[in-house]
């Protein structure tokens, strides 16, 4: 995370929220040999966060009794130095980004199921809600054989950082001006962002 105390994010439960609005996320863990990394979407469940991979995955092995950390990433924008008021910047890059760190362990069978049910639920109302999809669409020992092959896990965070850097510490003549930069851009998303952090001004 940003060391610069003015981007630092301690919201825990806002935090979470933002876990769930943008739920693909990079998932990382380690041996004493080796560096893991998987990419899934995960399930914030109870303050917890769950998900899945595929058994074959080299990560599945070193997930559950480990210390596992998940990182996810938001809005992001590159902001060029000649849209500042004045002479004398550096380009720099706009971002919110999450950190949720903790210990893992494995999901049981009907946990597992729990969880691809509540995640087709979150993401079919999201993007296919006219029509949403469920496992009753599929025969019962098809969706049972590929159940035997992932694996689930749950993450109790221990510690939940959070990033948004939108130009907030910023002079308001150079921030307006930043704000100006974007919206030329058509970065409307990042306008907003930066409009947030600055506490709606």
């Amino acid at each position: 995370m940003h060391p610069n105390p003015a981007f630092e994010w301690t919201d825990a439960d806002e935090i979470l929220e933002f876990v769930s609005s943008q739920p693909f996320a990079h998932i990382f863990t380690a041996s004493d040999e080796e560096l893991f990394a998987v990419h899934a979407p995960v399930l914030v469940r109870n303050d917890r966060i769950w998900f899945h991979v595929s058994k074959r995955n080299r990560i599945a092995d070193y997930v559950a009794g480990g210390r596992v950390l998940v990182s996810v990433a938001g809005r992001e924008a590159y902001h060029s130095a000649n849209w500042y008021a004045s002479d004398d910047q550096v380009p720099t890059w706009h971002y919110e980004a999450v950190e949720i760190e903790g210990p893992a362990r494995v999901l049981t069978q009907d946990e597992l199921v729990e969880l691809l049910d509540a995640l087709s639920d979150v993401m079919e109302r999201r993007h296919s809600p006219e029509r949403p999809w469920t496992r009753a669409k599929m025969e019962p020992a098809k969706f049972e054989a590929m159940t035997r092959a992932i694996v689930g896990f749950e993450i109790e965070p221990d510690a939940i950082r959070g990033t948004r850097k939108f130009g907030q510490h910023k002079a308001d003549e150079q921030f307006a001006a930043s704000v100006e930069g974007q919206r030329r851009a058509g970065r409307e998303d990042i306008v907003s962002a930066m409009l947030e952090a600055k506490g709606g001004k």
